[in-house]
């Protein structure tokens, strides 16, 4: 056995076994379906983080940067991240007072509308089953590169891993495995950069040098890879996507039910606040060390295909053996995180949001749950064999269909007075529907759509629209009313003042990363960019006028 694939077994086992653990701390349906309700902020933040990382970053992504779109995707990332803060103020901390199990129970008891809920569940299934299905093929990938051994083996290994510590264990489970999950990858995040850079003559050569490859130029210009060959025209088409799927993503973030589910287990609203905060700073200082490591592996090898492979291709080539092994236990971490959590969300949404189990059947609802996930997981299992891996395409479609179907009704389910349920209902399904048909048309060829209609701002127009329509011609009822003015009593114990303090330094050290990354770019990044750049040109200058 090659130490690849030894690490990678010791890592599935290791969470087998912590998942163990956890499941024998399950004591009742809090404990299995929102961990008591008693997680720390570093589990609130590394399950935030390893629930939104997966597959479609550590390979998607960043074979996407190689080809020459790590530029639009670090301003993707930049806009998107708004959605951790935005999110958790003014959505996250009002779901967490709600004390409902999932967010699309929070809907159901804030419209007094068991169809809301169940519409709100029928989207977490089919949009979480997409994903999971994305996640499940990109880990599979992985390994079997690890391996040496058939893709079908792999998904087996991959599929009875994530399987059997998220059903025994539920959320418990599911909150240890991710925060561990989380800093092993952000580890090896960073560890990457350092051993590629290494390779590729250090920062400052490998800025020079990436600035006027001449194999693919404007590969880290600040509009990537443009032109005939591109999948974009102009820069205007490139940023014009980073900012639109910037902004859906934003949405997903904030209200999404893989990220707006884990305010549900937070300890207190300070939590909420602290776990965004910190979620916000990891994910914006890991991407820029995966963006750097993925476009530098061009200068090694500029022919790496299919270009998910390309920081595999890295692990095994650029990296010392004990780096590579962690970067791709790295890698299955981020995948099986992300693949626990959506398991998880599948079941739950079944069990609470589907099927109304009489109050204090806890057994039962337990039970449900964990058959649920185990039939899920086999169909899962079954449409992976068949379907071919398309893991960055279905993760941004799966993602975004929540962005559209949920973001109106979330922010105006906690801030508006007029929406009722029918316009609840109907704007879930509008903006589902809204966002997935132009989707699969677009994706099909039938239709062409621009940039600034991507199928995301569609479905949230038609959303939006059907809202306030419904809502206009509706009644919001007096326990509607009344319910949404009790989500806007904070409790007593939340005006701590010593958690006060503590909470606002999680937000001012969330600026101070900003800044620090600003400043941080301008020197290491556009200052020898632009020298490089500017010298080849007077270079050109002058041989043109030598030869003139």
């Amino acid at each position: 056995m090659n130490p690849y694939a030894f690490g990678i077994i010791t890592s599935i086992v290791i969470y087998l076994l912590i998942g163990s653990y956890a499941g024998r701390r399950v004591k009742d349906v809090d404990d299995y379906f929102v961990a008591g309700r008693d997680s720390s902020t570093l589990l609130i933040a590394g399950t935030l983080v390893a629930s939104y990382l997966s597959t479609a970053a550590f390979l998607g992504e960043t074979g996407f940067t190689y080809q020459g779109h790590g530029a639009i995707l670090m301003i993707l990332v930049g806009v998107n991240i708004v959605g951790y803060v935005l999110g958790a103020a003014f959505f996250g901390r009002y779901v967490r007072r709600s004390q409902a199990i999932t967010v699309a129970e929070f809907f159901g008891k804030r419209f007094n509308s068991r169809r809301v809920q169940a519409a709100a569940g029928v989207t977490v299934i089919g949009g979480v089953t997409a994903y999971l299905l994305a996640v499940t093929q990109g880990a599979s990938l992985a390994i079997s590169e690890v391996m040496h051994i058939p893709y079908d083996v792999t998904l087996l290994i991959v599929w009875i891993g994530y399987t059997s510590f998220t059903i025994y264990s539920g959320s418990k489970g599911v909150v240890l495995t991710d925060t561990v999950m989380y800093l092993l990858f952000t580890f090896v995040g960073f560890l990457s950069l350092y051993y590629i850079l290494d390779e590729t003559g250090g920062w400052f050569a490998t800025i020079e040098s990436l600035a006027v490859y001449e194999a693919k130029p404007g590969i880290i210009s600040w509009h990537g890879i443009v032109g005939s060959d591109s999948r974009w025209q102009t820069p205007f088409d490139s940023v014009g996507w980073g900012l639109v799927l910037g902004v859906a993503w934003a949405f997903t973030i904030a209200v999404s039910p893989w990220q707006s589910s884990r305010y549900l287990m937070a300890k207190n609203e300070h939590t909420v606040i602290r776990s965004a905060c910190f979620a916000s700073a990891s994910v914006v200082v890991l991407y820029w060390a995966l963006v750097v490591s993925a476009a530098a592996v061009n200068l090694l090898n500029p022919d790496i295909e299919p270009n998910e492979k390309a920081m595999i291709w890295a692990a095994f080539n650029a990296m010392p053996t004990y780096a590579g092994v962690l970067f791709m236990t790295g890698v299955v971490a981020a995948a099986l995180s992300s693949a626990s959590t959506f398991l998880s969300l599948i079941g739950f949404s079944a069990t609470n949001d589907l099927v109304e189990i009489r109050q204090g059947d806890e057994h039962r609802k337990l039970r449900l749950s964990r058959y649920t996930m185990l039939a899920v997981g086999i169909v899962i299992l079954i449409v992976a064999y068949f379907q071919p891996p398309a893991i960055m395409m279905i993760s941004y479609f799966a993602a975004t269909l929540f962005s559209s179907s949920w973001g109106p009704v979330a922010f105006m389910s906690v801030w508006s007075k007029r929406i009722t349920a029918d316009g609840a209902f109907w704007g879930i399904v509008v903006g589902f529907v809204g966002n997935l048909i132009p989707k699969i048309l677009s994706v099909f060829e039938v239709i062409y759509l621009p940039v600034y209609l991507d199928p995301f701002v569609i479905g949230i127009v038609l959303s939006l629209i059907t809202i306030i329509l419904v809502s206009r011609n509706g009644r919001v009822t007096e326990e509607e009313h009344l319910y949404r003015m009790k989500v806007h009593q904070t409790p007593p114990a939340e005006y701590d003042p010593s958690l006060t303090a503590k909470t606002l330094w999680f937000a001012k050290g969330l600026m101070v990363c900003g800044a620090a990354l600003t400043i941080l770019m301008i020197v290491f990044y556009v200052l020898p960019y632009e020298h490089t750049v500017e010298h080849k040109a007077d270079y050109l200058c002058l041989a043109q006028w030598f030869l003139s």
